[in-house]
């Protein structure tokens, strides 16, 4: 079961005093058990505000000035709130209360009477204290991306000041087609709500169980409000919005996610309070109404959500073209592919055999949006991590550790969940023998590939430039052939030589020797591989898939050697880049840029999202 990545806040006391000399309110922040979708467990966010309110919804029509009052408190009122900021253990991060609240109360100074003299405010009315609950949760299938996260920490804000207007602007109106079972707060020792940020497959879901209609929406909810439940807490419900529609919407209408995500938060707190905009063209003038005020009064001058329907024309004369695209980052769209396979050598690795920062970033990019990054190389498991620990690409957060899956030795070692081997294949022996013994002979280096070691004969420049420039294991010189052939299992051996001595000399005479027993393969010029027939990485990764239970649909791949041909046949899209083989181009989708003009980068910018 997936639970809920959230954080964890409680804002001080916010006084705004109003002129209804009645009882008032208290409203703060407390948990409310996230019910009904199993996914969305109780999250640990909580935002806590403390509203002064008149005991009931009667009173003082709603209006522009009531709302100021609730936004901006007092200079001193302001100093104690930035006081009186508490954060609950181990939430470190900084806030932005104090600077908000500070700014809010620039350019206000105090009414002064003909003689000069401050004027003294009326004694403050009789308060009675509600509570104002928020919690915000994000699901656990959305990805880490940074920008999700920082709306999450605005709405520890902008939570429950929503709240707290939404719930004045109910003070006195006189709506016809708002449901008011909601209506004396007074009653009331809080005000619980729940708010969830997720993705469009969740949502979908969601939607399904709750209204069985299968499709996503931008945003649901459910109210938990029972109107004769005799109880001091109301609970208003639970707001669903998905952050991939809210992107796109904002696209559409010129603005930036967090504003989506804030209109869809008031639409969601006004269909709780009764408002149906659907319900007729009077409900739908009402319901727009009260979203323009609340949403004015917070500050977010956006056009609401339902006025954007009606007239989407184009977006707010304020904001630039040059800003728009100066604003616009990478948005958080479902990726098109759920796994991305990635050759090394060639591919991910430039010529000098490392991986660029735009590498590295790129593939960082792909997993913050839930791509999962699997590593299909000739290589061993330890020499793939001995090149991404440099650039922080191994373990959690990663794309390759002991524990996470991944296909190795040209797939004839595949590891599954949890970093278990699935599957494996060795050399024939005879093979094998035959090899060393040509070795031996001509002086060829030979280096054997045994799951997390390399073996050879002896020592040469060859055989310590594929541990320091190919950061594969060092190789362990043993004396004689039958014991290196008792040593380990051997899954593969390559020849070190000119690129002029592989194409020349061994390639015509191996491929001729092995005579089926075996098979030949180049990933690089001067390397020649001799594996177990029928080999390759696409079987490796078919392998995989259906361990995973992922179709092949669901795979981009990216490669560059003849090594990669039935890898890139196999997913859905193929990409090989530019400096790869003849025959890894004549079956890729795409072509795309070379390992030393950041080639994977591109291409998974491209086509991954």
């Amino acid at each position: 079961m997936s639970q809920i990545k959230c954080f964890e806040l409680h804002s001080a006391l916010l006084q705004s005093p109003l002129s209804d000399p009645k009882p008032m309110a208290r409203i703060v922040a407390r948990a409310l058990p996230f019910s009904g979708h199993s996914r969305l467990r109780s999250p640990a966010i909580s935002a806590t505000l403390r509203w002064f309110s008149p005991s009931s919804l009667h009173g003082h029509p709603a209006s522009s000035s009531h709302y100021a009052a609730l936004l901006p408190p007092t200079l001193s009122q302001s100093s104690f709130l930035r006081r009186s900021i508490h954060v609950s253990p181990g939430y470190s991060r900084q806030l932005p209360f104090a600077g908000y609240m500070m700014r809010s109360v620039r350019g206000i100074r105090k009414l002064r009477g003909r003689n000069g003299a401050v004027k003294k405010p009326p004694p403050p009315p009789k308060e009675t204290e509600i509570e104002l609950s928020v919690r915000i949760g994000l699901d656990d299938d959305l990805p880490n991306d940074h920008e999700v996260v920082n709306i999450a920490e605005m709405l520890k804000l902008n939570g429950p000041m929503a709240m707290k207007v939404a719930l004045h602007s109910l003070n006195g109106s006189n709506y016809k087609t708002r449901d008011n079972s909601i209506t004396d707060l007074g009653k009331y020792e809080k005000v619980e709500l729940s708010l969830v940020l997720c993705n469009d497959e969740c949502i979908r879901k969601i939607n399904n169980e709750w209204r069985g209609e299968d499709h996503a929406a931008d945003m649901l909810y459910v109210s938990h409000h029972v109107a004769d439940l005799d109880f001091p807490i109301l609970m208003l419900g639970k707001v669903v919005i998905s952050v991939e529609t809210a992107a796109r919407q904002a696209e559409e209408r010129g603005h930036s996610l967090l504003d989506e995500v804030r209109i869809l938060l008031v639409r969601g707190l006004l269909h709780l309070l009764g408002f149906d905009h659907e319900a007729s063209d009077e409900a739908k003038r009402e319901m727009e109404m009260d979203e323009h005020l609340v949403l004015k009064a917070l500050g977010w001058t956006k056009k609401g959500l339902i006025k954007s329907i009606s007239d989407s024309s184009i977006p707010d004369e304020q904001v630039s073209q040059d800003k728009m695209k100066k604003d616009k980052s990478l948005r958080f769209y479902r990726p098109k592919f759920s796994y991305i396979f990635c050759d090394m050598d060639g591919t991910l690795l430039n010529s000098q055999s490392q991986i660029t920062e735009t590498t590295a970033q790129a593939l960082r990019e792909a997993v913050s949006r839930g791509v999962k990054i699997v590593i299909a190389t000739g290589k061993t498991q330890p020499g793939v991590i001995n090149i991404l620990k440099n650039v922080g690409l191994v373990g959690k957060g990663g794309v390759v550790s002991n524990y996470s899956p991944g296909i190795f030795i040209q797939g004839l070692l595949v590891y599954g969940m949890q970093g278990r081997e699935i599957y494996r294949r060795n050399l024939d022996l005879g093979v094998c023998r035959e090899a060393f013994t040509y070795s031996m002979k001509n002086k060829i280096p030979l280096i054997a590939f045994c799951q997390d070691r390399c073996l050879t004969l002896f020592e040469h420049p060859s055989v310590d430039c594929l541990h320091t420039v190919y950061h594969e294991p060092k190789a362990e010189v043993i004396p004689s052939i039958e014991e290196l052939l008792n040593t380990a299992e051997i899954q593969k051996l390559i020849y070190l030589d000119t690129a002029e001595g592989v194409a020349s000399t061994l390639r015509p005479y191996w491929e001729e020797a092995t005579d089926g027993r075996a098979g030949v393969v180049q990933a690089v010029p001067h390397m020649l591989e001799i594996v177990p027939p029928g080999t390759s990485k696409g079987k490796g990764v078919k392998i995989l898939l259906d361990h995973l239970g992922v179709s092949p649909n669901e795979v981009m791949a990216i490669g560059d050697g003849e090594n990669d041909v039935e890898m890139l046949e196999l997913a859905s899209l193929g990409v090989a880049l530019a400096n790869g083989s003849e025959k890894a181009k004549s079956v890729a989708n795409v072509i795309g840029s070379t390992n030393d003009d950041d080639g994977a980068a591109k291409a998974i910018y491209e086509y991954a999202f």
